[in-house]
């Protein structure tokens, strides 16, 4: 059952002013009591350490620790414990639980949430939306600059092979942890951000370590109706510092129960599948030998995406053990004119859940009219067609098996007298990938 969340005044600003003048007070700092040069020394947040994990989370999709129980319940406890915490502080911008929701009724299930305020209250895109990849920029919104209490916990792979949680560990500025923070915009229950490498300022872009990070947490909160999604620039993502987000919704998303047709199988036991009978086209990977190939495959498929200016979304979903990728073109078409005035007014913005089926919608005539029909026609816009997604699909899966075979190369050549260990996955991020520029009509790229 989910957890009760208490009726609290909410404040607009993400620093709390007492927080603040706390943080000040102790003699260095901003004041804001951020995560940036002025305030990070000395800092500590607590710190949750995994297991690393090489099979794949099993049919239960609960995680397993042996015979040794768990310091902390990671998803219950820990995540929406703390969630839970920041609500009743005061932390976010709006209490996203008195927003209405409703099953639209249709053989589909797409979900509908009137969220009147986000839009007026969250965050301008501060970049171009037409390059997915664009250079980080510490001038902009970034975060670093979110306070300390906006963060619920480092979370990082355990040195010694077992799960720990540390209430209130030292915040090693050298090593640039991961956290886990509240999105103070949320969407859901339990709406949080994770930040890989939050101190490297990493642009909004998918590489092999961040990606594996990503499905280490869906791992962990070893939960169904927790998901994880990304959002590349060009896909509705708002800040151009990498993270993933994530939330708790206790009912299936319509895109994981759509059908789905196998195609291809990689050497390394990965297998792709196509969505259809669905608005939006997309792939499906799962399986693999480990969970690492899985995660490769994956990434690769989204490094070659945005090395050639294709606009991505991701689902995590089943614990990690299904991942959904579904490139877009909605905003190219918002700029070239070709969508229609009728869609544009519900200012929708259809990113990674709205994709999924949860259609979060900002007037309340959308919400009271929402349709099956609406919602199928909103996505049907966001989707590449037919033939330009046949081409990009052959090309993923040229760029995935390209993957493999340097990957097999890599491991003959060490074989043949090398005193170097195997190349861990995550070793080598797909440095000098030689991967073509799409060809075709371009028709979803907007190149300048």
């Amino acid at each position: 059952m989910m957890l009760r969340i208490k009726r609290v005044p909410t404040v607009v600003s993400n620093y709390q002013k007492d927080e603040g003048e706390d943080a000040a007070r102790r003699g260095g700092g901003c004041g804001r009591n951020c995560l940036q040069k002025c305030c990070i020394p000395g800092a500590k947040l607590p710190l949750y350490t995994f297991k690393r994990a090489e099979e794949i989370p099993g049919d239960k999709c609960v995680l397993e620790h042996d015979d040794n129980q768990a310091p902390v319940a990671f998803l219950d406890s820990l995540l929406l414990g703390q969630w839970e915490d920041r609500m009743q502080r005061g932390l976010f911008r709006y209490d996203v639980t008195a927003c209405e929701t409703k099953v639209i009724p249709g053989r589909c299930g797409f979900m509908a949430q009137l969220n009147e305020g986000r839009h007026l209250k969250k965050r301008p895109t501060e970049f171009r939306v037409d390059k997915v990849l664009q250079p980080f920029d510490g001038n902009k919104f970034n975060f670093t600059k979110v306070g300390q209490e906006e963060v619920l916990f480092q979370f990082d792979a355990s040195e010694d092979g077992e799960v720990h949680f540390f209430p209130d560990a030292p915040v090693d500025a050298d090593s640039s942890p991961s956290v886990v923070a509240i999105n103070v915009s949320p969407i859901e229950y339990g709406h949080v951000l994770l930040i890989p490498r939050i101190l490297e300022c990493l642009p909004q872009r998918i590489d092999r370590e961040s990606f594996l990070l990503a499905l280490y947490m869906a791992i962990e909160a070893g939960n169904p109706y927790f998901r994880l999604g990304y959002n590349s620039l060009g896909a509705f993502a708002t800040i151009n510092h990498l993270h993933f987000q994530a939330y708790y919704l206790a009912v299936p998303f319509p895109i994981e129960k759509a059908p789905t047709r196998k195609v291809t199988t990689l050497g390394d036991g990965v297998k792709i599948s196509e969505l259809f009978d669905y608005p939006v086209r997309g792939l499906v990977f799962e399986g693999g030998n480990t969970l690492q190939d899985l995660s490769n495959a994956v990434s690769d498929a989204c490094i070659f995406l945005q090395d050639n200016n294709i606009p991505h979304n991701v689902l995590i979903a089943d614990c990690g053990k299904r991942i959904f990728l579904l490139p877009q073109c909605y905003a190219e078409k918002q700029a070239l004119g070709e969508v229609s005035s009728e869609l544009l007014d519900t200012q929708v913005n259809p990113a990674v859940w709205e994709i999924s089926g949860h259609m979060v919608l900002k007037r309340k005539k959308d919400y009271e009219e929402a349709s099956e029909e609406n919602a199928w026609r909103l996505l049907a816009e966001v989707s590449l067609s037919e033939e330009r997604f046949e081409e990009v699909k052959a090309l993923i899966f040229e760029a995935c098996s390209y993957t493999l075979s340097e990957k097999e190369d890599e491991h003959l050549t060490q074989g043949a007298g090398d005193d170097k260990p195997p190349l861990e996955g995550t070793g080598s991020i797909n440095k000098g990938r030689n991967c073509n520029m799409v060809s075709g009509t371009q028709e979803c790229l907007v190149l300048q």
